[in-house]
């Protein structure tokens, strides 16, 4: 049985971190400190964690009395340093929830739907000096569906994260372990992203603003807009066939009942769930962020 060091943040980490346990032999995690379920399941399982930023040999201080075969980053917050990428005896690698080489970065499954994306998936890869650059181990496709959110997307994903990390295993067991070297001409990066990140620009066409709602829909922080001072977040939006008067501001509230209408680029899009829910509009009026002052 390899000996194995994780390093999780998250429900996702959890998830899996829950699953290896009952399969290998793990010898420390090191998680953040926000991930409370994290440091609750290893010390109810009697691990060794480490929480907190990994950097400037932070974390390495710990995990050196600890001899281990394989590092598995799972949905881990921090980038990792040399000292702890080559404290492995075999390997270290990360699960990345996108199809490397495209989508490095944070949240790649959320800026995957923002652009129109038909599929995207999980990688296992080496990691190295650079932010998702190791040779490729296995990648498993996942479609995106038209109606798939951000949030139900990770669903997809915890399904496949303990199946990947089993195949890596068992092929650096049977010394099957197969190295491919990511494409750099194939290659983007996508940066954090953050609840202010959100904001709806209504000149956008209505294929984009839907994709940018259903990406960040509950239980993330949320596309939104402003209705005078007031923050509306949009968790859920339809196209309406409604005929549009193309001389009106896009962001003008077409009609109000029975649902909202909001002009667009290109026709209008139908709110169907939003935050608060007990809002009053009036037709006529205009979301923006010009109407906050």
């Amino acid at each position: 049985m390899l000996r194995i060091g994780v390093l999780c943040s998250g429900n996702l980490g959890l998830d899996t971190l829950s699953k290896i346990v009952k399969e290998q032999s793990v010898s420390f995690v090191l998680t953040d400190n926000n991930s409370s379920d994290i440091i609750e399941f290893c010390e109810t399982h009697n691990i060794p964690y480490y929480a907190g930023n990994p950097r400037n040999g932070k974390a390495s201080d710990f995990i050196k009395t600890f001899s281990v075969d394989v590092i598995a980053s799972i949905n881990y917050l921090f980038l990792i340093e040399a000292d702890i990428i080559q404290h492995a005896n075999l390997l270290t690698f990360n699960i990345h929830g996108s199809l490397l080489p495209k989508y490095r970065g944070r949240t790649p499954h959320v800026w995957a739907i923002i652009n129109g994306e038909t599929k995207a998936g999980i990688t296992a890869h080496v990691i190295d000096a650079g932010c998702d650059t190791g040779k490729i181990i296995h990648q498993i496709e996942v479609p995106i569906e038209i109606e798939d959110t951000g949030a139900n997307m990770l669903l997809k994903y915890a399904e496949l994260y303990y199946p990947l990390v089993e195949r890596v295993l068992e092929d650096l067991s049977s010394n099957q372990l197969k190295l491919i070297t990511q494409d750099e001409d194939e290659a983007s990066f996508y940066g954090k992203r953050t609840p202010a990140d959100g904001e709806i620009d209504w000149n956008w066409p209505k294929e984009t603003i839907r994709n940018w709602v259903r990406a960040q829909a509950y239980p993330y922080p949320g596309a939104f807009t402003f209705y005078g001072r007031d923050k509306i977040i949009i968790d859920k939006i339809s196209f309406s066939e409604e005929i549009i008067d193309n001389s009106q501001p896009n962001g003008t509230l077409v009609k109000v009942k029975p649902k909202t209408l909001v002009k667009t680029k290109n026709g209008a899009v139908q709110l169907e769930t939003i935050r608060p829910e007990n809002c009053t509009f009036a037709e006529g009026k205009l979301f923006s962020n010009e109407n906050r002052y």
